[in-house]
């Protein structure tokens, strides 16, 4: 299990019920307004409710009892006209409930989408997309209801509860005892029931996390899954989870259907129990069966709001794991952000200074160690070495999408980690071997680079790449919309338009990790001229297995084992003989046998 994963469990643990509510409840305070005009609705309509029963007590014992026909008959157009009343103040209530409740879901959507954007690259190493989609759209969508029903359930229903059984008293207090004499049982009943489903509610909104990671990579390499005929593996893996998911949901929901049958049972024997009272200990007659029937009334109106709450419970039960797993995200703090007393970083020329740096993505093995050079604005630099010898580290460092754990880098002089982040990334243009391209046109795209790029600028950077041509030929040319990840494209037409992006940005320091490694010889030789035409006098990080890539780089850094073991230009280390002169006499043996 990863350290985000141990800790994300640690964080639900911890973390109680109370609080989250308490958390998520908060969000409804920006809506003062409408919730109190719903709570003074419901406040209408809890008392007709209560009133309800009194009118037929008085309509059986008064009333019909006394052959009063008129006396009935205004009696029942006045419970008509107030039960009318009812039904449209329940309408509105709906209305204003449904409108707020969405409103808080689009509020805790955009805040963690937000907070997810800062969030550090550590953070989505370890946690597939997938599961991060989940938290994302499936456990905001779940919260809908129990902030709808939090307010249009749990206060009116409440009250519902303290006024029946005050009138109940008032009536007849041995009938009210009579028919509360199963309440101790279903609060022992409920109690043992939630003590246990939190938690088997918990597991199950891991498992649908689970489930969808997996369906997510599934997708994405679907290509990969049928070019190895790999369909039958990943249909039993898929099923595995299926099936976890299934066993989670019906070993939760077994004890989320036990809530019915306690208050059902409570009920029943409430009802029993006041019979019993009215008929053999108090003998009430024909003359109070209005009081009778209303009594009848009162208790399904005490039980009923005692099934509405117990099913809000179940609800929230069910979904207060959501809710925890979105403030897990939210209470997640980045571990590379700004410092309180961070300045911005000026216009800078270039210099790149590592002082003493040493660094481990895991507390075991170092990466970098104790690694120092100096290179001069406008230098390129070169960084070769086998797999996993720390040149991608190297290039993040400089970006600060990991801060070192022992000595400092500087840019122009300013410590990275005391400069804001955002004015150093804006000077700096970053192209990786993921040529991610958005769904938008290709112009759109382009732009992503320098969000404020004029047509000209785009044109120009396409140019000077040399992906003006393919993309002229296209259906639409800068304005053809490109299918997700830019489908339909060749690897190195995708390529070309991420070199795009990065150049329009016109960056002071330029990194390039393994940009070119999937461009055809002839494309190449045309970029490196874009290259040399659009980035003279710009400080460059160049990382490339392909050594012709590389051969007019100012300095060539050989790492190896987390350390600069060689430096200088090709013609220099080839003179040496060293780890650079068998690296490349290997590369281009290979070469000329093929």
């Amino acid at each position: 299990m990863s350290v985000n994963a141990v800790r994300e469990d640690e964080y639900l643990r911890n973390v109680s019920k109370r609080a989250t509510l308490l958390r998520l409840f908060r969000y409804m305070l920006a809506y003062k307004k409408p919730i109190a005009a719903v709570i003074t609705i419901m406040l209408i309509t809890v008392s007709i409710s209560v009133i309800n029963p009194l009118l037929i007590d008085r309509a059986i014992d008064v009333h019909i009892a006394g052959r009063d026909l008129p006396g009935l008959i205004k009696l029942g157009a006045f419970a008509i006209g107030l039960n009318i009343l009812f039904v449209l103040l329940v309408k509105l209530r709906m209305y204003i409930m449904a409108k707020v409740s969405n409103n808080v879901l689009l509020t805790i959507r955009q805040e963690l989408y937000t907070h997810i954007q800062k969030l550090s690259f550590n953070f989505f190493d370890s946690r597939p997309t997938g599961k991060i989609l989940a938290r994302i759209i499936g456990d905001v969508n779940s919260l809908k209801d129990v902030l709808s029903n939090s307010v249009t359930t749990l206060i009116p229903d409440f009250v519902t509860i303290v006024a029946v059984v005050a009138i109940m008293l008032v009536i007849n207090w041995r009938l009210a005892l009579a028919s509360l004499i199963s309440l101790p049982f279903m609060a022992g009943g409920l109690w043992y029931i939630q003590t246990r489903s939190h938690k088997r509610w918990r597991i199950h909104r891991k498992k649908g996390s689970n489930l969808n990671a997996f369906i997510h990579e599934d997708l994405s390499g679907m290509r990969i899954i049928q070019s190895f005929t790999a369909e039958e593996e990943t249909r039993e893996s898929f099923d595995v989870l299926l099936k976890e998911h299934r066993d989670s949901f019906m070993d939760a929901v077994i004890l989320n259907d036990a809530f019915g049958s306690v208050i059902d049972f409570s009920w029943g024997v409430g009802s029993i129990s006041m019979y019993f009272v009215a008929v053999k200990l108090l003998g009430i007659d024909a003359g109070g069966v209005g009081t009778l029937m209303a009594f009848a009334m009162y208790i399904s109106m005490f039980w009923h709001p005692i099934m509405n709450l117990s099913n809000f419970y179940n609800q929230l039960i069910t979904n207060i794991a959501g809710a925890e797993r979105i403030f897990d995200i939210l209470d997640t703090q980045p571990d590379i952000a700004d410092s309180e007393n961070v300045k911005e970083l000026p216009e800078i020329k270039g210099e790149v200074t590592f002082d003493h740096v040493s660094f481990a993505y895991d507390e075991e093995t170092k990466v970098l160690n104790d690694v120092s050079f100096k290179i001069k604005p406008g230098e390129t630099i070169a960084l070769v070495g086998p797999t996993g010898a720390g040149k991608t580290t190297i290039v993040n460092l400089i970006s600060r999408f990991y801060d070192v754990q022992q000595g400092s880098i500087y840019i122009d002089g300013y410590n990275v980690k005391e400069v804001s982040i955002e004015s150093l990334r804006r000077q700096m243009g970053i192209m990786t071997q993921d040529n991610f391209l958005f769904s938008g046109t290709v112009a759109d795209n382009i732009r992503y680079g320098k969000l404020d790029a004029t047509d000209e600028e785009i044109i120009a950077a396409a140019k000077a790449v040399n992906a003006h041509d393919f993309i002229m030929k296209m259906e639409k040319g800068y304005e053809t919309e490109l299918k997700e990840r830019g489908a339909g494209l060749s690897i190195g037409q995708r390529q070309l338009l991420a070199f795009a992006r990065t150049m329009v940005s016109m960056p002071k320091i330029l990194i390039l990790d393994e940009a070119t490694s999937s461009i055809d010889t002839h494309t190449e030789l045309l970029v490196q001229q874009g290259i040399e035409a659009l980035l003279k006098g710009r400080t460059s990080f160049v990382i490339a297995h392909r050594l012709s890539t590389i051969r007019k780089a100012d300095r060539i850094f050989v790492i190896d084992d987390g350390r600069i073991q060689e430096q200088g230009s090709s013609d220099e280390l080839l003179a040496k003989k060293g780890q650079y002169y068998n690296l490349y006499m290997a590369q281009f043996k290979n070469l000329d046998a093929s």
